[in-house]
């Protein structure tokens, strides 16, 4: 079966990366900008921080259980049908987040690269790629991320590079200025939009990956190494545009590349950013997919999730297209509705879980003693 399909530690580590950057590496500065103002580093610092503690949450979870998906846990630790409600929960919130990821992809291209495209079009070739990825299997797309995560980095230190010339470093002066409360704000966007939402990285953690105690770190790693890249990218944001463009900026990250100027000959490489975000908001729109798709036949208790990759990606694309009315619906919906989704999912659900399992663990010590 291809949910049974092993990765190596080096490439699961990796998707981790990918997933974490994913959407965050263009929408992230402008909110942490519109919060802690010149001191977002600082609130991207501490947002990477509580993210590794639930990581650490995650690596608890699965290895307690390391032959298991999340689907599954759900099932065994809270019995067959609370269990079941549970994956579903989990289900809607995985597939939404891929219509959603349809929709900024295209979104995106009509707003900064093609605006004479129509939005269905876009939508309908990431989702078949999509579909393509999904159903040749985890360790197909696992082996792909690998090439495009080399040309993600070269493309992200030609930024850095490139944008080192432009750095105003009066624009993060005064520093720790704003008070904890906005920072806090904006830390916890982070978390949501880049770590609550791994939740679905269970659904391969750490049932298909090998070495499953390598695993663990590497779950770590992964983050933390997203994590400073969001990092570097807020501080350019900061440094470069200032504090007021990143806050008003609806794509701050990709704003960053016209201000490249190196000797008024290499000016507005756009593509850079733009293929940055490409790669991770692919692998990431692929994972949020797959974890669906797999977590959907687990709970039919279905062997093969192929015949369901076609169906459901059809309507993740017309999903796509009506999720959100207009982009104003869609800010507001993502400042609040989904963070009390991904929170509710990807937080309490695991402590939940954690908790009922270590309580049923010391009742079966106790029975046997």
């Amino acid at each position: 079966m291809l949910d049974n399909q092993k990765i190596s530690v080096r490439q699961f580590r990796i998707l981790v990366i990918l997933f974490t950057i994913g959407t965050s590496i263009l929408i992230v500065p402008a909110t942490l900008a519109f919060e802690a103002k010149q001191d977002a580093w600082i609130a991207a610092i501490l947002g990477v921080g509580m993210g590794l503690l639930v990581i650490l949450l995650y690596n608890k979870l699965g290895l307690m259980f390391p032959d298991m998906t999340f689907v599954q846990m759900n099932q065994k630790i809270l019995g067959k049908w609370l269990g079941k409600m549970a994956s579903l929960l989990f289900f809607s919130l995985s597939f939404t987040y891929a219509s959603a990821l349809l929709f900024y992809t295209g979104n995106f291209f009509i707003t900064e690269i093609m605006p004479e495209t129509p939005l269905g079009s876009l939508v309908i070739l990431m989702g078949i790629i999509m579909v393509m990825a999904v159903r040749y299997g985890l360790e197909t797309f696992a082996r792909s991320a690998e090439i495009f995560f080399l040309l993600f980095f070269f493309l992200f230190i030609t930024l850095v590079f490139s944008l080192t010339p432009e750095i105003e470093v009066e624009n993060i002066q005064p520093v720790f200025e704003v008070e904890f409360k906005p920072l806090l704000r904006g830390s916890i966007f982070l978390v949501v939009t880049s770590t609550v939402n791994a939740v679905v990285l269970l659904m391969i953690f750490p049932a298909n990956v090998n070495q499953q105690m390598e695993a663990q770190k590497s779950f770590l790693i992964g983050s933390l190494i997203g994590g400073l890249v969001m990092i570097i990218i807020t501080l350019l944001g900061i440094f470069v545009l200032g504090p007021y463009y990143s806050a008003t900026e609806v794509y701050p990250g990709y704003d960053l590349t016209k201000e490249i100027n190196l000797g008024d000959f290499v000016t507005r490489i756009d593509a850079i950013m733009a293929g940055m975000w490409m790669i991770t908001i692919y692998f990431k729109l692929i994972l949020y997919f797959y974890a669906s798709v797999l977590g959907f036949t687990q709970i039919l208790e279905i062997k093969d999730y192929r015949p369901f990759t076609l169906p459901l990606g059809m309507i993740a694309i017309v999903l796509s297209v009506i999720v959100y009315p207009n982009v104003v619906y869609q800010q507001e919906w993502d400042t609040k509705t989904a963070n009390a989704y991904s929170l509710t999912v990807g937080l309490f659900l695991p402590l939940l879980l954690l908790g009922v399992a270590v309580f049923r663990k010391k009742m079966d010590q106790k029975k046997h003693t």
